[in-house]
């Protein structure tokens, strides 16, 4: 599917560069493909690397949104992950359903929300939900969706690469992009493998994408963090809980860990804030207080759960304060970043996105990822 690449690989020229082979990478490539357009991907490690955002087996999809315009874009998102399925004969999705409670996650605005979109739903007492997910304890009302589970992060890079290979994309791997300079309506991308010219340049780069850019676009401030996963075994593997997403006193997410979680399917749970990190230079230390703080949480909320945690490993995230993503176009270049945290679902409308604004010379950007909207007082 791909290959590493010797200076000789890299053409001169090609109509469209994609920098990074994560998922809005990858997402992007595909829809690319999809309209016949000429692209190599570049890839300084592999695709879906464990050192970037797009690794593992397990990602939640949900259609919970406060904002009415995002719960139209999941509505989308899964269409095109079964056009994707359909396409690379894979399976990616595993609907579960979707549980959101807490009070700072405020089940009532979302189906508030959902209501107004047409979105099935159904908010549940804390007692009603405990008696129908038997080891999930709960406090305050409940809110339920159908059409919520997991997405395997993974085989969804490999099947948005495979399916654009077979139309003629390139993917090297290996190629570290040391820096893109715009030539007028073109640009010239060079890496430690030589240069190359494009028409466009996709920088879908997470936490490098900054280093890489930030002296060329006027990007919003980014953070990059770091978060810890943990997998816990459950104590009666015939029980599959919904995907669930709770703020209370934490800011905690769980699911079916799939592959990941090994033989028995653990559960997969992870703080959605995290430490700060350097891409470059990753802590390797296990972070202690991190593990005794979802220990004590599984202890506390997850009952059905043994609360000793294994196959801990990390994963970053490259965030907006807003936590919306940047899709927009400077000149020649295309900006795809800071999704991480709860983009992965997202990731087909990235790329129709992407493809849009790269491949139409008047295509303007959705708005709410727009430089503009990031830049509104």
């Amino acid at each position: 599917m791909t290959d590493s690449a010797t200076p000789q690989d890299l053409p001169a020229r090609v109509d469209v560069v994609v920098v990074g082979a994560g998922l809005m990478g990858a997402a992007s490539t595909w829809q690319l493909a999809q309209r016949d357009i000429e692209t190599l991907v570049l890839e300084q490690f592999e695709p879906a690397t464990a050192r970037g955002s797009s690794h593992g087996s397990a990602r939640i999809v949900r259609r919970a949104y406060p904002h009415d315009d995002y719960v139209r874009l999941t509505g989308e998102a899964f269409d095109l992950w079964s056009e994707l399925e359909a396409q690379s004969s894979r399976t990616l999705l595993r609907v579960t359903g979707g549980i959101d409670h807490g009070s700072d996650r405020n089940p009532r605005a979302l189906a508030e929300a959902m209501t107004r979109t047409g979105i099935p739903h159904a908010m549940l007492a804390s007692a009603e939900a405990e008696q129908r997910w038997p080891g999930l304890r709960f406090d305050g009302p409940v809110l339920f969706h159908e059409q919520a589970g997991t997405m395997d992060a993974a085989l969804a890079v490999a099947a948005f690469l495979e399916v654009a290979v077979s139309r003629g994309v390139r993917v090297r791997t290996g190629v570290g992009v040391t820096g893109i300079e715009p030539l007028g309506d073109e640009a010239l991308v060079h890496t430690d493998h030589g240069s190359v010219r494009a028409r466009r340049v996709v920088v879908a780069a997470g936490a490098w994408c900054e280093g890489l850019i930030g002296s060329l676009v006027t990007l919003p401030p980014l953070s990059v963090t770091e978060h810890r996963v943990f997998h816990f075994p459950r104590r009666d593997e015939s029980v599959t809980w919904p995907v669930t997403i709770h703020r209370e006193d934490l800011d905690i997410y769980h699911l079916p860990g799939g592959r990941d979680g090994g033989p028995g399917d653990a559960r997969k749970i992870a703080e959605h804030v995290g430490r700060p990190s350097d891409p470059r230079h990753r802590d390797p230390e296990v972070d202690v207080r991190s593990r005794e703080r979802i220990v004590s949480y599984v202890q506390r909320w997850l009952p059905g759960l043994v609360p000793t945690p294994f196959g801990e490993t990390t994963c970053l995230y490259t965030r907006t304060e807003s936590e919306d993503f940047v899709i927009d176009r400077v000149g020649p270049i295309v900006v795809a970043s800071a999704c991480s945290g709860h983009g992965a679902k997202l990731s087909p409308v990235v790329g129709r996105l992407v493809a849009d604004l790269t491949t139409d010379r008047d295509a303007a950007p959705f708005y709410r990822f727009s430089l503009a909207n990031h830049r509104a007082p």
